[in-house]
């Protein structure tokens, strides 16, 4: 891949000359300044903790300003935000989670800070909230995976139906709605395109059920189960990527867009770290470093993909509106419950 280990300091420096080059030298800059008193920024974040630390150390490098990250499953962090803003308690900082339907309950309760990230104006319009109060910051696909060791590739699933063929009862892992942003996401998206009766009928192969989206990868690298019948792709491409045996489908029927929203946190207690940090994760080097080394798609019109990385443009994407997702949340819950039975 384009990026490597002794690209990162050039890529970090990049970043912070991006946020500081129509300002004042760093050491004036009252923000900056204003972030290091504040001592540290907090993110509640959905995405991969390998992925979430990497960002972290790049933005202290950068600014001397430590990240405390706290990653989890987004429908947890989702909970910890409801819970700690009903008992008045004030730690999040900036909240990121992979379901888009968050955001618009965050926004709906007055929980998130309006704030447009410095160079962010020319974006898609699919990845920005028209008011200002959370924005896109990075894109994956759930997608069907398989272990080549144990399933040759002419014999693997390439479809959404395919994988309702009775050969795969017993082989299949499938992440949890209830858990995943990601996974409640692409459910939706294929609940709109085939109904639920899909779902009732994948569950006669007796899927293994696992929590999060990128669990799928490794129960599938493992041997444990030889296909994923979901799972972020992302994280399946970085695996691969380090030599795991993973092949990666992208089905002709259509293939979910998610795209996982970030926000500042109405009464973030380190409001000029939040908005320093914001704008640091979507410089352009930052959303290349994402592209390159952690195979997410992202906003940024810039930024090129791994040769390797299929062009969004080239799929059949399913995309779902982030009212209806939170408008749905509790029918995915409940129904995915009757079904599968947790």
């Amino acid at each position: 891949m384009r990026s490597s280990r002794s690209s990162i300091p050039l890529i970090l420096a990049l970043a912070a000359a991006v946020l500081m080059a129509a300002r004042p030298a760093p050491g004036a800059d009252p923000r900056l300044e204003a972030a290091k008193r504040e001592g540290k920024v907090t993110w509640y974040t959905s995405v991969a903790l390998t992925t979430a630390e990497r960002i972290a150390k790049l933005f202290e490098s950068a600014f001397g300003v430590p990240v405390a990250v706290n990653r989890t499953g987004s429908q947890r962090v989702l909970q910890r935000v409801l819970q700690e803003a009903q008992a008045g308690i004030k730690v999040v900082d900036v909240i990121q989670t992979s379901d888009a339907g968050h955001f618009v309950l965050l926004k709906s309760k007055g929980l998130l800070a309006r704030y447009i990230p410095a160079g962010t104006e020319g974006f898609p319009a699919a990845f920005k909230d028209r008011d200002g109060s959370y924005l896109g910051w990075r894109a994956t696909l759930s997608v069907i995976a398989y272990n080549p060791k144990l399933v040759p590739a002419a014999e693997a699933p390439r479809s959404w139906k395919d994988l309702l063929q009775p050969k795969w009862k017993g082989k299949l892992v499938k992440a949890h709605p209830g858990y995943s942003g990601i996974i409640a996401t692409g459910m939706l998206a294929l609940v709109k395109e085939f109904s639920w009766d899909y779902f009732r009928q994948l569950a006669k192969n007796g899927p293994m059920i696992v929590q999060s989206a990128n669990d799928p990868a490794q129960v599938v690298a493992s041997g444990e189960r030889p296909v994923a019948a979901d799972g972020a792709e992302y994280f399946l491409y970085s695996q691969r990527k380090k030599g795991n045996p993973l092949a990666i489908v992208y089905p002709a029927e259509g293939v979910p867009l998610v795209i996982s929203p970030t926000a500042i946190a109405r009464d973030a207690p380190h409001p000029a770290a939040a908005r320093l940090f914001t704008d640091f994760i979507f410089t352009k080097a930052v959303q290349q470093l994402m592209a390159d080394r952690e195979g997410l798609y992202v906003p940024h019109p810039e930024v090129t993909y791994p040769a390797d990385k299929p062009k969004l443009k080239d799929l059949k994407l399913l995309q779902v509106d982030a009212e209806e997702l939170e408008s749905r949340n509790q029918e995915l819950k409940r129904t995915f419950a009757e079904i599968f039975g947790v």
